[in-house]
């Protein structure tokens, strides 16, 4: 266990980041899902740029790679675009 002052803060921060990390991680994932299982245009076409938003908040604070999220935003355009 570390002993130093800094050492336990970063131990605690560490554990809050990871936590706020998997819960946005989460919650996009299934905004992706519900996306996709989506079969109404208009829907859809509404829900589309809160997950694009999403998406690029992971990217900016590295939860995933910026092209990762580049290429869920380019499957998912295309799947609302054939609806």
């Amino acid at each position: 266990m570390a002993n130093h002052k800094s050492s336990l803060k970063r131990i605690r921060s560490n554990e809050t980041k990871r936590l706020r990390n998997k819960y946005q991680h989460k919650t996009t994932r299934n905004a992706i899902k519900k996306l996709r299982e989506m079969d109404n245009k208009k829907e859809a076409v509404a829900l589309f740029p809160t997950v694009v938003s999403m998406l690029d908040k992971l990217a900016k604070n590295n939860v995933i790679h910026a092209n990762k999220a580049s290429n869920l935003k380019s499957s998912l355009a295309k799947h609302v675009a054939a609806l």
